[in-house]
């Protein structure tokens, strides 16, 4: 239509389409309680997604299941059914069936001989020989062997033991971390949709002062683009919050329906320092005690390999019928190996080299642990540094801020986008706020975890590939 003054009147650009899937951005209601706008607007919402030939659903399964579960809810269901647990226990039980083969004393061996069969003696041809009869032979293991094979297997049984509490830490500490990222994923969905409003807000009056002649049509298109960008922000989140329940979920090792995790981002109490976290993991690490017990397991293998060349003795007894003297006679005998040539020396030298080697996998393992210190503690103490400002200054100032921009709205002091521009600085103040808070209990459950995650890596044994085991009997 014409303006008073001669111009075209021209109307603002229309209010992009909202993003399929965003729910609560009805395209045929107002953006705002009280506020309508022409229809024309807010043009048909894009197609719908279709997979396998079914339409997927644009309703928010986090909005829409009423299932909340809490950290201990995951750490029950965690230690119940997660597969890599188990496997950490029957590690243990493998080897101390081990022991128990590697203890059991030999078989005896029985023999029937029968010498001569079908010579030919004086009134019989074609006789069933000169003797005929049955021995017992058995071995008798010397130097301890028995002993020192069950003590061995039973050492690496100890490693396992070892290795299954550090299995349990990295499976409760990936439920924490994941718990910790989910909830902080449900508070940013929900900061993003304040966001959101904002944008919202931006949107309205931008055209409400193109109307009035204060703002120009890049204004305007400007604030289309805000408005569209919160929009995809809010999507982003949501579909964020429902990876991170679902990666959640399967550290657990159970299906469990879409739901919404309950608890606190806040860390509870007092920080931890860089040389407690340093002396907690270098003396109750389970890694470093499964070494140490490693360690252990490696001398008595040198102490077992040691004694391998000592010949067992070899005892043979029996009787039988002697037709040539047609008498019942007996036969004894004794063997023992005589270690000339092979007195297991490679074996001994392989084994005291796995020794020397855990030795030094102590150390490496020390070192690593270290490393990986430094780095995890370090995001650690800057998440929580960054967090509590946000929390003690920035944002109660910028809340204040908004309030007293607010304030002066009403007293026509300022004018309406000052006060947008501090409610958005406020609310992207909480969202900063909530990912810093997220890093430092994802980084804190690491420090006071031992560093350990990975909880559906297999549970490993205690023995190398490659290990003294090629024997069919273990030793």
């Amino acid at each position: 239509m014409a303006s008073p003054i001669g111009r075209t009147y021209t109307s603002p650009p229309p209010v992009p389409t909202a993003p399929y899937g965003l729910d609560e951005l009805d395209p045929s209601g107002p953006l705002f309680p009280d506020m309508r706008y022409d229809g024309s607007d807010f043009r048909a919402a894009p197609a719908p997604v279709y997979v396998d030939g079914e339409m997927i659903s644009e309703a928010s399964p986090v909005d829409a299941e009423t299932h909340g579960y809490g950290l201990d809810d995951f750490l029950t269901l965690a230690a119940q059914n997660n597969p890599t647990i188990r496997q950490a226990r029957l590690q243990i039980s493998a080897q101390t069936a081990k022991a128990l083969q590697a203890g059991l004393y030999p078989n005896p061996t029985l023999n029937y001989i029968g010498e001569q069969i079908g010579v030919d003696v004086e009134g019989d041809k074609d006789s069933p020989g000169e003797f005929q009869g049955m021995t017992m032979s058995q071995r008798f293991v010397t130097a301890g062997k028995l002993k020192l094979s069950r003590e061995k297997y039973m050492r690496r049984a100890h490693v396992s033991e070892h290795l299954a509490m550090a299995q349990q830490f990295r499976v409760c500490n990936d439920v924490r971390i994941h718990f910790f990222k989910a909830l902080a994923a449900r508070e940013i969905v929900g900061l993003r949709k304040e966001l959101l409003k904002t944008a919202e807000d931006g949107a309205v009056t931008a055209r409400e002062l193109y109307n009035q002649g204060q703002a120009t049509r890049p204004d305007v298109r400007k604030s289309s683009i805000a408005l569209q960008r919160a929009r995809l922000d809010v999507l982003t989140a949501e579909n964020h919050s429902r990876e991170a329940f679902r990666r959640l979920v399967a550290i657990t090792g159970v299906d469990l329906s879409e739901g919404v995790v309950s608890g606190d981002l806040m860390p509870q109490g007092e920080p931890i320092s860089y040389q407690e976290a340093m002396s907690l993991v270098l003396t109750e690490s389970p890694e470093l005690a499964a070494a140490r017990a490693k360690l252990a397991a490696d001398r008595v293998t040198v102490r077992r390999e040691q004694v391998e060349w000592v010949p067992d003795i070899v005892a043979e007894g029996g009787a039988g019928y002697n037709f040539d003297a047609k008498e019942t006679v007996a036969a004894a005998g004794v063997s023992i190996q005589l270690p000339v040539f092979d007195r297991n020396q490679g074996t001994i030298r392989q084994a005291q080299l796995d020794y020397r080697r855990q030795q030094e996998e102590i150390r490496r393992t020390e070192l690593m642990l270290g490393q990986q210190m430094a780095n995890v503690y370090q995001q650690y103490l800057t998440a929580l540094q960054i967090a509590t400002e946000y929390d003690r200054v920035i944002i109660p100032e910028a809340e204040l801020a908004y309030q007293e921009l607010l304030e002066s709205y009403k007293a026509n002091r300022v004018d309406w986008p000052t006060v947008l521009d501090a409610q958005m600085e406020y609310f992207d103040s909480r969202l900063t706020r909530v990912q810093h808070l997220e890093q430092a209990r994802t980084n804190e459950v690491l420090v006071r975890g031992y560093l350990l995650h990975g909880g559906l890596m297999a549970a490993p044994g205690p023995t190398p590939p490659g290990h003294i085991d090629a024997v069919a009997k273990p030793r």
